[in-house]
């Protein structure tokens, strides 16, 4: 089978890609491992699909260190705004909700997967289901692509977009890796970049699906400085995940496995200083003296976390009017720094993103072409790149699909046609 593209991987970088190089007027052929388009795409954002993040390309570039000198070219060419100018023209409109994310009005990730299929229908780009693209081989200015159901495919420009090793039900299991690697590209080795963390503490069972709308969490390793964020947080069965947990997991992105038992400290009240809040404490004491410590902070708290808190502060049954000065400051501790300890991350294929991938140093961050083999084009996650929870992911997909389905050439090149 012929084209003069080959997209390896129907995910939102490949579809990107197929379909800037199929309005070009590009033969385009996109050949898809699962039987299906976009597996990975319905699971973003539990399934509302945040699709970008509203933030200037500086802002964006800083958010995604250290990729951000990579990715600058790719944002500004298809930046936050044209991603969601995108959408609009083909009748899916966006929203901005207030910690930034981009979702569809629909808050439905169908649709954001139905929109990409109908524009590269619409552009002539043809899929081919259920083949896993194992080997890759140029043969003078021609690829040859082998399937494992034995087909050959054959095309003059190839855009490996096939994703990293986290959520490999999807169909993300590294094989873009390997064949990269065999073209002599260097991968760096994958890591979890947004992944839950497992702690030591048991009582956090008891919490399990417990959320919180805004923590500030603060870690400090051996040998490295504070790293904290603030953010949205949630209970795990055996630790603690959520976005806020997510980012500080890609901030030591594959560290918190090298220091086991290392303390994380949890502020509850993000925004409330000790002081106020041990006043605030000591107003609903004196409102309800009668009243257990635990249902009084239940007015501050989820009944539950309450209730936890002052289990580990040892005053469950004591009554707001029997409440020591020392039971006092063991609480407030609790309530502006829950200690927990690591133990490991949860194993890398539950990750949202992939770190690591093939090295960007041999990319062409303007084209997203090797520099090691002309014609060859990577997209997406299986590229060493990956930025924050909240719809930089996706964004960095949708920006670096643009640039390669943009620089595949129309016509051979000049040193195509010498050889």
């Amino acid at each position: 089978m012929k084209s003069e593209l080959a997209i390896v991987g129907a995910g939102p970088a490949g579809l990107t890609a197929a379909i800037v190089a199929a309005q070009r007027g590009i033969e385009t052929l996109v050949i898809e491992r699962n039987s299906t388009a976009g597996r990975k795409l319905l699971k973003t954002g539990r399934g509302r699909c945040n699709l970008t993040h509203e933030a200037t390309v500086e802002e964006f570039v800083r958010a995604c260190e250290p990729f951000g000198r990579f990715l600058k070219h790719g944002l500004y060419t298809f930046g936050p705004g044209q991603v969601r100018r995108f959408f609009q023209e083909h009748g899916l409109d966006t929203k901005v909700e207030p910690s930034g994310c981009v979702f569809p009005v629909t808050d439905r990730a169908s649709d954001v997967k139905a929109v990409l299929l109908e524009q590269a229908k619409q552009a002539g780009v043809r899929f081919v289901y259920g083949g896993r693209v194992y080997r890759v081989r140029k043969r003078d200015t021609e690829f040859v692509l082998k399937s494992d159901n034995e087909i050959y495919f054959h095309a003059r420009s190839v855009i490996l977009a096939t994703g990293g090793v986290s959520w490999p039900e999807t169909g993300s299991t590294g094989d873009g890796y390997a064949i990269a690697a065999s073209f002599g590209h260097a991968i760096i080795e994958p890591q979890a970049a947004l992944i839950p963390l497992i702690v030591r503490e048991p009582w956090v069972r008891d919490l399990q699906g417990l959320g919180l709308e805004q923590v500030q969490i603060k870690v400090k390793m051996a040998g490295m400085k504070m790293a904290s964020s603030a953010g949205a947080m949630m209970f795990t069965q055996d630790g603690i995940g959520g976005p806020v947990v997510f980012d500080l997991s890609r901030k030591r992105a594959g560290l918190f496995d090298m220091q086991v038992g290392m303390e994380l400290n949890i502020d509850l009240f993000v925004g409330l200083d000790r002081k106020p809040l041990e006043q605030k404490l000591i107003a609903l004491c004196q409102a309800h003296p009668k009243k257990k410590i635990a249902g009084l902070l239940c007015e501050l708290l989820p009944c539950a976390l309450s209730e936890t808190l002052c289990r580990l502060a040892d005053c469950t049954d004591i009554s707001a009017s029997q409440l020591s000065k020392d039971k006092r400051n063991s609480l407030l501790d609790l309530c502006k720094a829950l200690p927990l300890h690591v133990v490991s991350t949860r194993p890398i294929e539950e990750a949202t993103v992939t770190r690591g991938g093939v090295d960007t140093g041999q990319i062409d961050p303007e084209t997203m072409q090797s520099r090691l083999c002309p014609g060859l084009y990577f997209a997406g996650e299986v590229i060493n790149v990956d930025g924050p929870c909240g719809g930089y992911n996706l964004q960095i997909a949708f920006s670096t699909g643009y640039l390669a389905g943009q620089s595949i050439p129309s016509q051979p090149s000049d040193e195509e046609s010498e050889k």
